[in-house]
């Protein structure tokens, strides 16, 4: 049997805005109403925890409200026929939800809380709230593990690991405006087929074999993935 073909697929909020997740910065530069500033810094957290807290127990309750959508679903099918491998920009569990079973969360995990004092402490949230007062087993506050503005992103060494060895790249729902991510593209061996699938198509270098789809995650991966299955297993 041939080796499976490494599909490499990064995501971002456009494929979880069809759940019903609010994407970040929208048009005004808003968060659900609060400046990104003030909820995803660590000054804004020095400034006002309760704040923060507040704001990601208020994006858990509405994460246990979503489900996967058929874009989520697709990716996932997409596991009998490549080696899947998705970075994704987005803090929900809804990949993994969906049934994806290789996901790297660039931007951490909203399920997860993590020490203060010592960052490689990190629990699960059960439910939805994480409170002033929660604290680590050394005794610090838990805070969310969340890669705030300003932070640097662990998991960025593995993503452009797993880009390096990528036989496609998908891009989803992802502007390409947030770096380090967005400089994954840059990554791609320039032998490899790009997939680009967004209602507003990101500003990207012109390349070969680079395929865009102005449209919707659902519909736009659900045609990806015939066009996949046809041309490459």
């Amino acid at each position: 049997m041939a080796m499976k073909k490494k599909l490499v697929v990064l995501t971002g909020a456009g494929i979880s805005a069809e759940s019903g997740i609010a994407t970040f910065r929208d048009a005004d530069g808003l968060w659900e109403g609060h400046d990104v500033m003030e909820v995803a810094s660590p000054q804004g957290w020095q400034k006002n925890p309760e704040l923060v807290l507040d704001f990601y127990n208020q994006r858990r309750k509405n994460a246990h409200t979503v489900k996967p959508n058929p874009a989520h679903e697709a990716l996932a099918d997409l596991e009998k026929d490549f080696d899947v491998r998705i970075i994704t920009q987005n803090v929900d569990d809804l990949h993994e939800r969906a049934g994806s079973t290789n996901v790297i969360h660039l931007h951490g995990k909203l399920f997860e809380s993590r020490s203060t004092l010592d960052p490689s402490l990190i629990y699960p949230i059960e439910g939805w709230e994480l409170k002033k007062g929660d604290k680590c087993e050394r005794g610090s506050q838990l805070r969310p593990n969340i890669v705030w503005f300003g932070e640097a992103v662990p998991m960025m060494e593995k993503a452009i690991e797993e880009t390096l060895q990528a036989d496609i790249f998908l891009v989803v729902g992802t502007s390409l405006v947030v770096y380090p991510a967005a400089g994954l593209v840059d990554y791609v061996d320039s032998e490899v087929p790009i997939f680009v699938v967004d209602p507003n198509l990101p500003g990207m270098r012109l390349r070969p074999n680079l395929h865009r789809y102005e449209e919707k995650a659902s519909s736009g991966i659900q045609k990806i993935a015939l066009l996949l299955r046809e041309k490459y297993t």
